[in-house]
């Protein structure tokens, strides 16, 4: 089944939910002593590769971190071809102070928002699609 691209469809229906868990972006040069079973999101990048992890497990392998959010995931089946979907997210949440990290998935988009912020996130995301 192809995603969802009209906007007040998705919008309507983001279901936005927190993932249990703390999580970190690392950037590491060296992959060898990662186990991509704990690996949330990968990226290769010129300066190296960055992970999205939980912490406890960046803890344990003694990766750098500054970050430190909640993963809020939104369990509409998104397009890839969706336009604006993420801008009209993103948007809403910076007008509250909120940055947001999104990563988007086959399936789902993926946020990633500062822990503190995380269920003030969820409480404007609610608010954003039972008024579309």
């Amino acid at each position: 089944m192809p995603g969802e691209v009209q906007i007040d469809r998705l919008l309507k229906n983001m279901d936005p939910e927190i993932n249990q868990g703390e999580y970190v972006f690392c950037s590491v040069k060296n992959l060898k002593k990662i186990n991509f079973k704990d690996v949330i999101a990968f990226l290769k990048e010129k300066e190296g590769f960055t992970l999205v992890i939980e912490k406890n497990k960046a803890v344990q392998l003694g990766l750098d971190f500054e970050f430190i959010s909640s993963w809020i995931t939104l369990n509409v089946h998104s397009s890839l071809n969706a336009v604006g979907f993420n801008s009209i997210i993103s948007n809403s949440l910076s007008k509250n102070n909120i940055s947001c990290n999104v990563i988007a998935g086959f399936h789902h988009d993926h946020l990633f928002v500062s822990l503190n912020n995380a269920k003030r996130a969820i409480s404007i995301l609610k608010n954003l699609s039972r008024n579309s």
